[in-house]
């Protein structure tokens, strides 16, 4: 009787430009909900593109290998992009990696884009499609909103586009300032990123 053919692993690689706060909710979660044993998932590096993100050495600490892509040392987007495809590939064997944006502070070129299309995910702290873009959370309070919130989406070649995955609501309270909405949206932000992850390996079989 032949045995049941297993599928290749799928590593999973998270890039990060700080302290990496949403890479270390998916480190917990693939942990904690044993994505290893039923997806064959598992967080294979954390990549920034600064050699002083605080969240290299959380991720070191946890036994995951790490490695800088420093943009300042290359002339151009494509060619940091470039540079940046050949460090996840030597901790993607086989092709098959989904690369989790986490707080990445780089605009990745359509060519890059269209390498991981389908398998490049990102975290946004909007209710996307408002507000994409950076001082999210000044712009939504200045512009009167009650609720804001957070977005998982899978990245396009249009900056904070692409289907949406998940999404949290976070209301504005009076007075909020917005570092202390970022703060409440932040703690959304870590519950919807690995739940939008396990649905993704779920559905596509890991």
């Amino acid at each position: 009787m032949n045995e049941p053919v297993r599928p290749l692993p799928r590593p999973l690689v998270i890039l990060i430009s700080g302290t990496g706060s949403n890479m270390q909710a998916i480190v917990r979660a693939a942990q904690a909900q044993r994505w290893r044993e039923r997806f064959g998932a598992f967080v294979a590096a954390v990549i920034s593109n600064r050699p002083d993100a605080k969240g290299l050495a959380w991720a070191a600490g946890q036994g995951v290998p790490t490695a800088v892509v420093d943009h300042t040392v290359y002339p151009s987007r494509e060619a940091f992009d470039t540079a940046l495809a050949e460090a996840i590939g030597r901790y993607d064997p086989h092709g098959r990696a989904l690369v989790l944006l986490a707080g990445f502070m780089r605009i990745l070129t359509p060519g890059f884009v269209q390498r991981y299309a389908g398998r490049l995910l990102n975290i946004h702290p909007s209710l996307l499609p408002a507000f994409p873009g950076l001082h999210t959370h000044r712009r939504a309070i200045e512009a009167g909103c009650r609720f804001a919130g957070a977005t998982v989406h899978q990245v396009t070649a249009e900056l904070d586009h692409g289907p949406i995955l998940e999404q949290a609501v976070v209301p504005i309270l009076p007075g909020d300032t917005p570092e202390a909405l970022a703060a409440r949206v932040l703690t959304q932000e870590h519950l919807i990123y690995p739940r939008a992850i396990e649905r993704w390996l779920r559905e596509a079989g890991a």
